[in-house]
């Protein structure tokens, strides 16, 4: 029998939760990096160099990729030569303390996102417990640890399907992505689960993404069994789909298609997909009894020397200024560097804002929108001399049933997120003459440098869900819906598709 230690295990699911919040798997940055090499549209271009140069400057600062630091997922396969130490702790007890202590730590503080009561009071229990465990029993006298901290705007954009024995999986595929729009934040991967019932096909599918990305190797090799084939199929029929990164359209939407099935009933074809985000973040670890993990940090160098430069027609913008006059000008696509104050605000903020304008209270103290752009944001808390810890944007669509009520009787002008709005949401922003600016998602240690200043201004008590006033210089920002109702999000992967479809054709041509 081999004996593990409690604390090592413990300390080995600390030491990862930190390893992964600010390292990403450089088997992703690679693939982002050939991704960036060979795109063709310049919004798409710009938005993987943010997120490769973002993800050079998390692995210098030992800082998180991404202000959602994520839900912990941990799969535990024990063998069954295996025995504890001590049996005072279960194995999800060992991993919650493992994750209480990786985000309390004051080094690197990672942002508390849990909420417990989810179908009611939804309180935050301040250190990211409970984590989820799938737990399993294996041969051989070893742990295997696989563990991830997931995204909430990519987990939100999970699918599930029980399809009949004769449906095509890639065609449910394709024609489901485009309705999840861009807040899983692309390039990322799919992880699909097939088989079994409907939640082993979810487990199968979040199991899928702890694996290396390798389709390019796959693609030189040829395909040999049927899931092999199916990824191919899925990974070039989601690319034709003209996504691109962050939903602008482009020729990469997916790095890789992951895919685990099980045998299911003769009736049944489960299917679960499930996003990985542009912060991919996943360790893999094995315990032996020798002691806890130690995974190996990867070298800079192994990083591309990318750079990111403003173009010569860049809008250059003062906040303490703007007028709704102004930014009538402005118009889709376009790159805007902002400086002067902004406020914050999220899904609970807004919801207060609502009651409070209902109950005829006005705003809170402190808070005036007038001409103000808002920036849907849940910081991380500052370490040393920073203003405000990593700072990306959060998804823009859970702000979207608040957003005419907030443009109809609070001054606001505009709003920086990330992704896609509605189309509700589009048709009021073009009634009110006011603009939706889109951040890069997965970017957020890059965007937190152009904060310069932080202060709470409204709602303390709601944690990272506070309304701040940032003081920003050059935060860079595209303009995803202007004036006039124009959107990115729906004519750059109209375009960008077209395009696709049309070099498809002329090498078949050619052929």
């Amino acid at each position: 029998m081999t004996v593990i230690r409690q604390q090592d295990f413990i300390d080995s699911i600390e030491d990862a939760l930190q390893f992964i919040s600010y390292y990403h798997p450089l088997d992703y940055v690679k693939a982002v990096e050939a991704a960036y090499n060979r795109e063709e549209s310049q919004a798409a271009k710009d938005a993987m160099a943010q997120i490769l140069i973002n993800s050079r400057m998390s692995a210098e600062g030992k800082r998180p990729l991404c202000q959602d630091t994520g839900i912990v997922t941990c799969f535990v396969k024990i063998g069954m030569g295996v025995t504890w130490d001590k049996t005072d702790m279960t194995v999800q007890e060992m991993v919650d303390e493992g994750t209480r202590r990786a985000y309390l730590n004051p080094d690197n503080p990672l942002r508390a996102s849990i909420v417990s009561d989810p179908a009611g009071a939804r309180k935050n229990t301040k250190d990211n417990t409970p984590a989820v465990v799938h737990m399993d029993t294996v041969s051989g006298n070893k742990i295997e640890v696989m563990i991830a901290a997931k995204g909430g705007g990519s987990e939100n954009k999970s699918k599930m399907v029980m399809l009949n024995p004769s449906d095509d999986i890639a065609e449910w595929v394709v024609k489901t992505l485009p309705t999840m729009g861009a807040g899983w934040c692309p390039p990322g991967m799919l992880g699909i689960g097939i088989g079994g019932t409907a939640e082993k096909a979810a487990v199968l599918a979040k199991e899928s993404l702890m694996d290396p990305v390798d389709i390019q190797e796959l693609m030189e090799r040829g395909a040999e069994t049927t899931e092999e084939k199916l990824r191919l199929d899925i990974f070039k029929k989601v690319n034709d789909l003209g996504i691109g990164a962050q939903g602008l359209g482009g020729l990469t939407t997916v790095v890789d298609i992951k895919i685990k099935s099980v045998p299911t009933h003769a009736a049944s074809k489960p299917v679960a997909m499930i996003p990985n985000c542009a912060a991919t973040r996943h360790a893999h670890f094995y315990l032996d009894g020798s002691g806890p993990s130690e995974l190996e940090a990867p070298k800079l160098e192994d990083w591309p020397e990318i750079t990111w430069e403003v173009g010569k027609d860049t809008r250059r913008v003062n906040l303490d200024d703007i007028t709704k006059d102004d930014i009538q000008e402005w118009k889709v696509g376009e790159t805007v560097l902002l400086s002067g104050k902004m406020l914050t605000g999220r899904d609970a903020a807004h919801k207060r804002i609502q009651t409070m304008l209902d109950n005829g209270e006005g705003l809170p103290d402190g808070v005036d929108l007038t001409n103000r752009f808002i920036y849907y944001v849940g910081p991380v808390d500052a370490v040393g001399d920073e203003a405000v810890g990593p700072a990306g944007p959060t998804t823009a669509t859970r702000m979207d049933k608040f957003t005419d009520m907030m443009l109809e009787q609070t001054g606001l002008i505009g709003m920086i997120g990330k992704a896609e709005r509605g189309p509700s949401t589009v048709e009021s922003i073009a009634k009110h003459k006011a603009v939706y600016l889109m951040a890069v998602g997965g970017a957020a240690y890059l965007v937190s440098k152009a904060i310069k200043k932080s202060r709470v201004v409204a709602f303390e008590d709601l944690g990272m869900e506070a309304i701040y006033e940032f003081d920003v210089v050059d935060m860079p920002v595209t303009v995803a819906v202007d004036s006039s109702g124009a959107n990115a999000h729906q004519t750059g992967p109209a375009i960008w598709k077209a395009k696709i479809a049309d070099l498809d054709a002329a090498l078949k041509a050619k052929v």
